[in-house]
């Protein structure tokens, strides 16, 4: 594991952005600071299990009915789940990290049906991360 973001005091779920647009929700789980998390219900967040629709990254950890400060747009510290590639689409992946987002290929001639998820990139990779566990900036672009 290697902090990628030069700034090594910083924690993951931290941002150094002054023009990060935070939301809170009301967490319908426990959150950990750092970890992508999704609308479970209506205004409620719980920590992305991957693969869906996150919508932001948790800013402080919080236990149920509690408030959860979401950090919805701006330049956060998240952990890789592995190689991600300097200016990618990444979206939540398992464990509280994040995951290069891989686009589907589409064939626009033919008769074949296709499902395309816009909703599931999370932001860009500020950085580029090698392995499991390297802590990279994203930009958050919900």
């Amino acid at each position: 594991m290697a902090d990628k973001t030069g700034k090594p005091w910083m924690a993951v779920g931290e941002t150094d952005d002054p023009n990060a647009i935070v939301e809170t929700f009301e967490a319908e789980a426990a959150v950990t600071k750092g970890y992508p998390v999704y609308l479970s219900s209506d205004d409620k967040v719980s920590p992305s299990p991957g693969g869906d629709d996150a919508i932001g990254v948790a800013l402080k950890t919080v236990a149920i009915g509690e408030l959860c400060p979401v950090l919805i747009r701006g330049r956060v510290k998240v952990t890789a789940a592995g190689a991600i590639t300097l200016g990618k689409a990444v979206c939540s992946a398992v464990d509280g990290k994040v995951t290069e987002h891989v686009d589907q290929p589409v064939d626009e001639n033919g008769t074949a049906t296709y499902t395309i998820f816009f909703n599931r990139k999370l932001g860009t990779a500020l950085e580029s991360a090698a392995t499991d566990g390297d802590l990279i900036f994203i930009l958050v672009d919900k």
